[in-house]
C-alpha cells in the first residue's frame, strides 16, 4: 500500500534532517519502502511516498525522526489504478 508522507520540517530546519540522514540513513524498519520524495522551496516540508503493507512500520519509522518533523500520513492509490475502477463505473 502507498502512503503520503508529508514531513514538516521544525523550524524549517532542513540541515539537522539531512545531517541526520547522511550519518543514520533513512532508517526504515524492513518492510518499509521509499518510492521517492520532494522538498518545498522553502524547507519548510518534504513530500514522500513510502510503500508498505503494515502501517505499524510507518509509525516505528516516524518515532526515529519525531524530534525533527512533524508528520501527517495519508493512504493514497496510483491515478492509473483509480482510472481503471472508476472506468468500470462510467
Amino acid at each position: 500500500m502507498l502512503f503520503m508522507v508529508i514531513e514538516h520540517f521544525r523550524d524549517r530546519d532542513a540541515k539537522a534532517v539531512y545531517a541526520r540522514f547522511r550519518e543514520r540513513g533513512r532508517m526504515t524498519p524492513v518492510g518499509l519502502t521509499y518510492v521517492d520524495s520532494w522538498i518545498e522551496a522553502n524547507f519548510a516540508r518534504c513530500f514522500q511516498i513510502m510503500d508498505c503493507d503494515d502501517p505499524r512500520l510507518l509509525q516505528e519509522w516516524v518515532l526515529s525522526w519525531g524530534d525533527l518533523a512533524d508528520f501527517e500520513i495519508v493512504p493514497v492509490v496510483r491515478s492509473r489504478d483509480t482510472a481503471e475502477i472508476v472506468g468500470r463505473h462510467l
